[in-house]
């Protein structure tokens, strides 16, 4: 089970499709909840485009002049939804999980700045709560800390954090702490921190699934980082051999190919000959490419830690 939520801050935005389409296809999750779509109706194909799934379903809440606009995709072959619900700060789908048949509500919410439209929110979702008994998951933007801690350099408000908690206590949710990192939100430059992307889950949910945890994951497309629920690591095999374009502007590599694919193999069936074939130039290219080019894998991944290691520091 992976569910993942992110404020997009608009798809208008050049590179800001590409780059949640990256995102949605590396973490294959079952379910997806996007804020601040900023988009009006979206087709079939949009969405399958998105995901790089055929097999989804999904409900929107369109856009209403410049900002808001939310999506909930689904996978249909792990989740399969029986009713929706929009309201004005939530889109909300009811169904079950194919893998165990149990029956669960998963709300996207989008939260309002204003006091006032707060307190409507937090009306609404009790409204959509009340005397429903099943599994609940709620995430999203809040847009609302619980504690003055969740910010930094940001004012905080005891009397709209007093009715955040409350909401909370009074549907019995439990929230499921963030590994890693404390804020979800930081501002465009580097000044203000913010938590106010959250999972919440009812005592159904947990017995459901147990050791779940969220983890946030690169913030690249949005000032705020994508949060992802799961019960468990998922293992999903050997990762396959990666192949850099830089390689073929290189005069070297067709040569180191070349001789690779001409090596004497031991076997003697034809599928096994080409499979060997193919190591053997997967195992070369690699060897070549450490000499040339240093580890690429490692050098990202030391930068990424790095700016991560910076902004936890902050």
């Amino acid at each position: 089970m992976k569910i993942l939520t992110l404020n997009v801050r608009g798809f208008g935005v050049k590179g800001k499709f590409g780059g949640v389409k990256s995102l949605c296809v590396k973490e294959k999750c079952d379910i997806i909840a996007l804020q601040e779509t900023r988009c009006k109706v979206v087709s079939d194909h949009w969405v399958v485009n998105l995901t790089g799934n055929i097999d989804v379903g999904f409900v929107q809440k369109e856009v209403i002049g410049k900002s808001g606009g939310m999506l909930l995709i689904w996978d249909k072959r792990s989740f399969r939804a029986l009713d929706t619900l929009c309201s004005d700060f939530s889109i909300a789908i009811r169904g079950h999980w194919v893998i165990s048949g149990q029956e669960s509500i998963i709300v996207n919410v989008y939260g309002p700045h204003d006091d006032a439209r707060k307190k409507q929110m937090w009306g609404q979702l009790n409204s959509i709560m009340r005397d429903v008994d099943t599994a609940w998951v709620l995430c999203g933007d809040f847009n609302e800390v619980r504690e003055s801690s969740d910010r930094l350099n940001c004012v905080f408000h005891h009397r709209r954090a007093a009715r955040f908690n409350e909401f909370i206590i009074k549907n019995n949710l439990i929230e499921i702490p963030i590994i890693g990192r404390k804020f979800t939100r930081i501002s465009v430059d580097g000044a203000k921190f913010s938590k106010l992307d959250r999972f919440f889950v009812s005592d159904k949910f947990i017995n459901l699934w147990k050791d779940l945890l969220v983890l946030p994951l690169d913030r690249k497309t949005s000032d705020h980082c994508p949060l992802v629920l799961r019960d468990k690591v998922i293992d999903y095999g050997p990762k396959p051999f990666k192949v850099f374009n830089e390689w073929f502007n290189n005069e070297d590599a067709g040569e180191i190919i070349k001789k690779a694919w001409d090596k004497p193999v031991s076997c003697t069936r034809k599928d096994c000959i080409f499979r060997d074939r193919l190591k053997n130039v997967k195992f070369d290219l690699r060897d070549w490419s450490k000499g040339v080019y240093g580890n690429l894998d490692k050098e990202i991944d030391s930068l990424k830690a790095k700016v991560d290691d910076w902004e936890k520091k902050v």
